[in-house]
């Protein structure tokens, strides 16, 4: 009997609905994945509408804040609202999911696109220690490119690492925001003003301004600005007000050292 009423309520020329639904699977937690790791939510718009129509499923609303998305396939009557609660800047993923949907475009079948959706959701993030590593060289990177001295370098090395050791560490484990930011901030001005004052430094601006970068929100100001050219108001301002709230977050932490020392 629910077999017929949901004939009924459907076109006649319409899909068969365990199909739709692995459609709907699909293109959601496409999605997901996109937003949790630092897409543009017009990117997140496009792959889903993409995603659905390809597979036969017209008549498709997407909706995509930076805290939430909304996905409605009217003719079949499937619509769900997700909450992203998780944000990182994870490329790779972003990636991942744009090169799946281009072999989905390709005729991927619609198992295969399931079981690779899944296996890129799921795949862990870059071991701490890498990313941890990896700060302490793109500090160091800064400072050359800043004309730093090469006796700054041992320090700038160590303080980028420690900022992103402080930021990944406590973000993996708890949700705390723009809290992680000031304490990172705060220990890098820190061993940079003592590193320096004990007379092993040479510029303690310099020194500062390398370490703290691998904090600055680069990403989140970039999507920023182009979901305010693409006219999506709402989910660029609220990136932009992340962004500059982690902005004001590494000053505070920066400007309290200099107010103690």
């Amino acid at each position: 009997m629910l077999d017929q009423l949901e004939q009924l309520d459907r076109p006649d020329d319409s899909l068969d609905l365990k199909y739709v639904r692995k459609v709907f699977f699909v293109a959601l937690n496409c999605g997901k994945t996109l937003m949790e790791n630092g897409a543009e939510t017009y990117r997140v718009e496009d792959t889903m509408e993409r995603i659905a129509k390809h597979y036969g499923v017209e008549n498709v609303q997407v909706f995509v804040a930076t805290t939430v998305i909304i996905l409605s396939m009217n003719d079949y009557g499937l619509s769900q609202q997700i909450r992203i609660i998780t944000r990182n800047n994870n490329l790779e993923k972003v990636v991942n999911i744009n090169e799946l949907s281009r072999q989905i475009i390709n005729g991927m079948p619609i198992a295969d696109a399931k079981e690779a959706v899944n296996r890129i959701s799921e795949t862990r993030m870059f071991p701490l220690w890498l990313v941890v590593l990896f700060g302490g060289i793109a500090a160091s990177m800064f400072l050359m490119m800043f004309n730093g001295s090469v006796k700054d370098l041992p320090i700038t090395i160590f303080a980028g690492a420690l900022g992103v050791l402080v930021t990944e560490w406590i973000q993996r484990y708890t949700k705390i925001k723009f809290f992680t930011e000031i304490l990172a901030a705060f220990l890098i001005a820190l061993f940079a003003v003592l590193y320096v004052r004990f007379g092993y430094g040479v510029n303690v601006d310099t020194i500062i301004i390398a370490s703290v970068m691998p904090l600055v929100p680069g990403v989140p100001i970039t999507n920023a600005l182009r979901e305010l050219i693409r006219g999506h108001f709402l989910a660029g301002s609220m990136k932009g007000i992340e962004a500059g709230l982690t902005a004001i977050a590494i000053g505070a932490g920066v400007g309290t050292v200099f107010l103690i020392i």
